[in-house]
């Protein structure tokens, strides 16, 4: 993409975010209570502000932006942000990233089955180790599965407070966070973001799954845990649907059940809908 049209859309997004600021401000709205494009563009601004940030600082010393052009020119996927890619980067570096996170996808069904023997209520414990092992087998879980244990994703040992530093590393995987920090850090940042897309949930209940444009259902399946990149309109609109209809029906408490959907919905998803 050209230079000059890439810092048009990032002015354009700059202004854009700015408004949506001067509104809270002005109306005293949290980021919950905006409407679900709102929310969706600080979200992503956010990300893409905080991406920059270091390129920046490695540009400040004398001479220093010379080598960091030479740096963006060879590897535009670490430091550039959206709006300098071409569609075919953007598609290209989606799915490297999603091939990143997705290697951890097993490591996360195989911790949640262990820390399910913990579990001192036994129907719940039995119902939910038979869904971690279907989704290792290669099984992709209906909704109605997931929700019948979301009590248990609400106290330890499932809770984001009570799951363990080696699952919150890869959970943060999963969200694209870094796993190299303390582990507080690590849980206060899993549960803020996981709350985010609880909070865009509710509001995309609102709007409504079928008013979105197909590059937004590609992004909102993407940033939920699923490789959107190969699927079409249609199928995007039938994964989002679901995942929403369960979100909008967990308590706060059971965010952490969300969390662990990005990988229990995302896994097998794509052999099942070649099998069909």
């Amino acid at each position: 993409m050209y230079p000059s049209k890439s810092f048009r859309l990032l002015f354009l997004d700059f202004k854009e975010v700015s408004g949506i600021k001067r509104k809270m401000a002005d109306q005293g709205l949290k980021y919950s209570q905006l409407h679900y494009r709102e929310m969706e563009k600080l979200r992503q601004f956010r990300r893409d502000i905080i991406k920059v940030i270091p390129v920046v600082l490695l540009s400040l010393p004398p001479f220093a932006n010379y080598m960091v052009f030479v740096l963006m020119y060879f590897f535009p996927r670490q430091l550039l942000i959206r709006h300098f890619w071409t569609l075919e980067q953007q598609k290209e570096f989606m799915e490297i990233y999603h091939s990143l996170r997705a290697q951890v996808y097993p490591n996360a069904v195989k911790n949640l089955i262990k820390a399910v023997s913990k579990v001192p209520d036994k129907r719940l414990k039995n119902q939910l180790l038979q869904l971690g092992t279907k989704v290792q087998e290669g099984i992709h879980p209906e909704i109605s599965q997931l929700y019948l244990v979301a009590k248990l994703f609400s106290g330890r040992p499932l809770e984001i407070r009570y799951v363990n530093a080696r699952q919150m590393k890869i959970l943060s995987q999963v969200m694209f966070l870094t796993p190299h920090l303390p582990t507080f850090i690590m849980r206060r940042r899993l549960r803020s973001h996981i709350m985010e897309i609880h909070h865009l949930d509710q509001a995309l209940n609102i709007l409504g799954v079928q008013n979105l444009s197909e590059d937004e259902l590609r992004i909102a399946c993407y940033v939920r845990g699923l490789n959107s990149v190969q699927l079409n309109a249609a199928e995007c609109k039938e994964w989002l649907t679901k995942w929403v209809q369960l979100s909008k029906k967990l308590k706060d408490s059971e965010a952490s059940l969300l969390l662990h959907s990005m990988v229990l919905l995302s896994t097998n998803y794509h052999n099942s809908r070649k099998s069909k």
